[in-house]
């Protein structure tokens, strides 16, 4: 019984070696012109997937098709939509990255 617990406790630890997320700061990146480039990065949430029907075995939606935050942002009804009542991850998240390179027309 004693070795089984302690296999228990290596296998947590691999799992949770497995769930740390590793940061990395870059340098601001460069053109081909040696010119910086600006990265933005925009989040909107979509449709709601979460499933209502689940106790059941069945498979439905609600058919909000936005999150719409029923509080001022920094309040905890920023994170319920206030059109479906769900929290702020069953929405569709996406991803929007605009990359501009602020390069100069003229060569001098």
């Amino acid at each position: 019984m004693e070795k089984e617990a302690g296999e228990e406790r290596k296998g947590d630890e691999r799992t949770r070696m497995l769930r740390r997320v590793i940061l990395r700061r870059q340098p601001p990146r460069r053109c081909p012109t040696n010119n910086t480039v600006t990265i933005v990065r925009n989040v909107q949430h979509g449709e709601c997937q979460r499933n209502h029907a689940i106790n059941a075995g069945g498979f439905a939606v609600d058919g909000c098709m936005e999150f719409f935050p029923s509080g001022a942002e920094g309040t905890a009804g920023a994170m319920i939509c206030g059109a479906c009542g769900c929290h702020k991850n069953f929405h569709r998240r996406e991803i929007h990255i605009h990359v501009t390179c602020h390069c100069n027309s003229g060569s001098g």
